[in-house]
């Protein structure tokens, strides 16, 4: 019997500090996401700056640039980059909600920025990141498809 109780509390402790381990893990990694946020509203930097080179992002959907980007040099080539060059001021997040669990951070925003035609482009954004060492390495980015389509395709990106 008092070898299962042993066995029983140190169970519990292992539980406790895995808990409090995860728990520790989730406060910094929003912590890093929410900083990235604050910076992209502020015009100072973003979160694209954490991605890891190798880090994958997903865009969710059927929008034009729905696929998994396999790369950070990929996705900023094919969307991101494209993306700014087709605003005429630039986007800014509005941030709901950052909630994380271990190292999986949800950022809920919407954002808004003025395109080169002069109309505005506003979409609502939830990105699920999953971090490591204080870097994205895997990404899914869900937004209104519609607004994304219509925006891209038309505005011409500035050369």
């Amino acid at each position: 019997m008092k070898t299962l109780i042993k066995t029983i509390g140190f169970a519990v402790v292992a539980l406790a500090l895995t808990a409090k381990a995860s728990a520790s893990e989730a406060d910094a990694n929003r912590a890093t996401i929410a900083k990235a946020m604050d910076a992209w509203a502020a015009g100072t930097g973003g979160p694209y700056e954490l991605l890891a080179d190798d880090a994958v992002w997903t865009i969710s959907g059927h929008s034009l640039a729905s696929k998994a980007y396999p790369s950070k040099e990929a996705f900023m080539s094919e969307v991101i980059r494209p993306f700014n060059a087709r605003m005429g001021t630039r986007l800014i997040p509005d941030v709901h909600k950052i909630y994380a669990d271990g190292d999986t951070v949800i950022a809920h925003f919407d954002a808004m920025g003025t395109a080169r035609d002069g109309r505005p482009y506003a979409n609502s954004y939830a990105w699920i990141l999953t971090l490591k060492d204080g870097r994205i390495v895997r990404a899914f980015a869900f937004f209104d498809a519609k607004a994304f389509d219509d925006f891209w395709t038309r505005v011409k990106p500035a050369e």
